[in-house]
Order: C-alpha cells, then structure tokens, then sequence
C-alpha cells in the first residue's frame, strides 16, 4: 500500500528536519524536543553538525567505552561485512564462536557458555528466565536503586521511576541496598551499612520464602541510579546468603563490564563470584547492538538435555560479533582497561574530590575508573536535592565551554569513555568545575 511523503525530498539532507518528522525518541514526550545532530566522532570526542568538538564525559548511554570511530573495529566490522553480513542462531559462524570464547574468559572459571542478545535488557531478561528454569521457582529479588533495561522482566526488576508504568511481569520483589550517603538504615559507616543491608535482604528472604526465590539480581556498580559503590565485602555476603537459601545470584555487568570501572569485570574487585553474569555496551562499545548472558557450567549444562526455550533471530549476529571480537583484542593489545583504572585512580578521582572543597553544594563525590557521579545538595546536611532548572544550567554552561555531561536528577554523572586520557579527563574536570562556578553551585 505505502504514501507519498513528498515533503521528504526538501529536507532529505536535513537530519534535524527528517527527526523531527519521522523519529519517536525513547523516554521522552515528543512535541518539544530539540535532539543535538552529530556528524561524526573521534576518540573521547564528538563533533556536532555546527562544526564545534566536544568533549564526551557521557560514553553516549554509558557504552562507548572504546571511544568514538576505533579504526581496529571499524576494520573489523567492515571485513565481517564483507565475509557474512548475517546468519542465524542456528548455525555456527567463527565470528560468534570467537566472541563467545573472549566474553567468556573475562569472566571467573566455571563459566563456559555464553547466550548473546541484542543489548542488557534481553540479556538480564533471558538470564532471569535461565535462573526460573532452573530453580523451578518465580521470584526474583532486586533492588530498588536499580536499573534492569525496558523489556518486560527486566523492567519489572528495575527499581526507578521507569518501572511503574511498565510493571506488568509478575513474581519481582525490591529492596534497599547499601548507599551510604542516604542509608535506609541510619548507618555511619560502610561496616554497618553492609551489615544493616545484608541483614535486611536476609529478612526480606524469610519473610518471602527461600523456596519461592529464583534469584538475586544485582547491578555490580549501580549505573543510572546514581553510580553508588557497593562496600568491599557487600556482594560476598549476599552470596553467602544465596547459597545458604539455593537460590542463584545475577550479576548484571551491562553499564559497569568490560573496563568501565578500571576492570574488565567490575565483580573482580569484590572477589565472588555468581551464578549468571548479563553483559552488553562496553562489549563493543555499541558499534553494532549486542549483549548476552555468560552462564556459570551448572546452570549451562542443566540445559544440556532440556530446551532453553528463549531465542533472538538476531542473537549472535555476525557484524555485531565481528566488533566484538575487534573490540575486544584493542582493548587488551592497547591496554584500555589499565587507562581507564589509572586515570580514574590519579585524576578524575582526585580531581572531582577537590571540587568539594571549592563547591558547597557538592554532597559527595564517588566512583572508581572512568565511572563517577557529584551529587549535588541545596544544603549538606539537609541533603536536598538542587532542583532541575540547576542541573539543566550546568549542561548548558558545560556545553558551551566544549564538554558533553550527563545528568540524573541531582547527580552529574563522569563516565568518558575508557581510552580518554589524562590530559583530556583534567580538562573536562576544570570546565565542570568553571560550569559549576558559574551556576553559583
């Protein structure tokens, strides 16, 4: 059947003016958006359509952990492309199997098989469904300061706003995890916020019922909500309690993996390990969608003779496993994941701690490798939240002095891209600073 849209043709080089026409944007009312056109990127760096460079400190959606245009990915999408453009699931395809085999040693041993997905959301949503098959249970626990992806589970295991006009899966239940700058639990100090979480997590357990319990599903790094640093030994308690109950833990890698924290795995630095670790956006830095779900040996093998009834016809897709298996050899040969570790370590983490001392409406500042958020108080001891007009004048100060910076509610969040280097991070860190200044914060 198909209509003319004949107006097209006028504006068919104006990418603002087919947007507007033609483009519904995620998470947004759409009568009066205004998107920013990019034309290209280069690094830690993104050129927009008036010619002005900025400075990324966004990674996008926090995925462009390999920076912008990597020519060795690039490359590698391109010779993908040329050998096999797509094939199914079903059949083998060296790109996939060399993808699968270096996701699959990032993470602890036992840990063999990988089911991929298109990006986080289907990834936490398969490995929810992995973790009912196998327990023969239905609840899963998360926590409220999360965030799972939109697709129907993992929406309903995210704990933010986003979650209640799209809660219609069943069985998920939520609870407060440690954050020690707004406890729950009347803590002073990150031994008894761990302590005071874990024992309510073990509350919430009982009072649920072990037996009616699939899984734990935690963020190693809460991202969206707010980049809040679990304690040291947090993550080895609450799989302490896991295996005293049989129930699996869900470890959701999908904003802090693959060098976002300074480690290929933010899990790494909490010595436990889980039953199922879900994965996407620094995988491949989004150059083509995918993600996946990497499943402990007991949990693959319980699938050895029972059918997995999940699937993707696009799972495993072979330019989105060509930049993976690209993306993952730059990351090692280049020593990413050291850069993103070290610059966290000597300048964004000092840097930004600095500023609390310039700026009285900083609360605090925490994070680790190129993974960091300033949340920002009317008063510290009140805490109160700066309110929107605030944080939209710091965008826009920002952006102005050549710096892209991504806000949520009263937190600025610093998450560059991996490759950024130190010279880059300290400027970005004094015009945030000067943005700051001048909005009176």
């Amino acid at each position: 059947m198909g209509h003319e849209l004949s107006n097209d043709d006028n504006i068919w080089d104006d990418a603002y003016a087919l947007d507007r026409a033609h483009v519904f944007h995620s998470w947004s009312a759409q009568a009066n958006l205004q998107p920013t056109e990019v034309v290209t990127g280069h690094g830690s760096t993104l050129q927009y359509s008036d010619g002005r460079e900025l400075l990324d400190f966004t990674s996008q959606q926090v995925n462009a952990n390999i920076g912008y245009q990597h020519p060795k990915v690039i490359e590698g999408i391109k010779k993908q492309a040329e050998l096999l453009a797509t094939i199914g699931p079903q059949y083998a395809n060296l790109a996939r199997g060399r993808a699968a085999s270096l996701v699959a040693r990032r993470a602890p041993e036992g840990f063999e098989k990988v089911f991929f997905t298109n990006a986080g959301a289907d990834a936490n949503e398969n490995a929810i469904r992995a973790a009912r098959l196998f327990t023969g249970r239905r609840k899963i626990l998360s926590s409220y300061r999360s965030y799972h992806g939109n697709t129907g589970a993992a929406i309903s295991a995210t704990g933010d706003w986003r979650r209640k006009p799209n809660d219609y899966a069943s069985g998920h239940i939520h609870f407060f995890t440690p954050y020690l700058y707004r406890s729950e639990f009347h803590a002073k100090t990150q031994d008894e916020e761990c302590e005071f979480a874990i024992q309510h997590l073990k509350h919430v357990i009982e009072f649920e019922g072990p037996d009616t319990i699939a899984a734990v599903l935690l963020e190693s790094v809460p991202g969206t909500a707010g980049i809040i640093i679990p304690p040291a030994n947090y993550f080895k308690k609450v799989r302490e309690l896991t295996e005293q109950y049989g129930i699996l833990m869900i470890t959701d890698e999908v904003m802090a993996g693959f060098g976002r924290t300074g480690y290929w795995f933010a899990l790494d630095d909490y010595n436990y390990v889980p039953d199922i670790i879900t994965f996407a956006k620094g995988c491949n830095s989004g150059y083509v969608p995918a993600g996946g779900v990497i499943l402990s040996d007991p949990v693959a093998h319980y699938f050895d003779d029972r059918v997995f009834p999940g699937g993707l016809t696009y799972s495993g897709h072979p330019l989105a496993m060509g930049a993976i298996v690209a993306a993952q050899d730059a990351m090692a040969s280049e020593h990413i994941v050291d850069n993103a570790h070290d610059v966290g370590e000597n300048v964004i983490g000092p840097k930004l701690r600095a500023l609390v001392n310039k700026h009285p409406k900083i609360g605090e500042v925490r994070g680790k490798g190129v993974f960091w958020a300033i949340e920002l108080v009317k008063d510290r001891d009140t805490k109160e939240f700066v309110d929107d007009d605030t944080m939209k004048q710091i965008v826009a100060e920002s952006d102005k002095r050549g710096l892209i910076v991504g806000t949520h509610y009263n937190r600025i969040h610093v998450t560059p891209p991996c490759v950024i280097t130190s010279q880059e991070a300290s400027d970005g860190i004094d015009i945030l600073d000067e943005a700051l200044m001048a909005v009176g914060c």
